[in-house]
């Protein structure tokens, strides 16, 4: 199970990257897009950065409830996003939720103490 958790962390820390050049590419001219845009790509980076960190602590409970916020969190901006572009089988929408699906999962299980 380490290794799925730690192939998620890592697809989200790469979904940051993409998400960054992506972001870059459709916002440049615009700086306030970007501006927030990159602030997600920055939640990414730090929201995967939780997670690899917990796989490593599987008794540091405070850690895994955090992450396990921070997953519930991205969740709920992810749901937002397929419904505002109106599209629940798109690509980004359902990589981004399943795989932060699966982190809170693995957060909640070590929050619980069953890692």
């Amino acid at each position: 199970m380490k290794i799925a958790d730690r192939i998620c962390g890592w697809i989200l820390l790469l979904g940051a990257v993409g998400h960054s050049m992506g972001s870059l590419q459709a916002y440049g001219h615009s700086p306030e897009l970007l501006l927030w845009a990159e602030c997600a790509t920055l939640m990414l980076l730090l929201l995967g950065a939780l997670n690899l960190l917990r796989v490593g602590r599987p008794g540091d409970h405070a850690l895994a409830w955090v992450s396990f916020a921070g997953c519930v969190g991205w969740l709920i901006a992810v749901m937002a996003f397929g419904k505002l572009i109106g599209n629940y089988l798109d690509f980004r929408f359902l990589t981004q939720g399943i795989v932060t699906l699966a982190l809170a999962g693995f957060s909640l299980r070590t929050a619980l103490g069953q890692a």
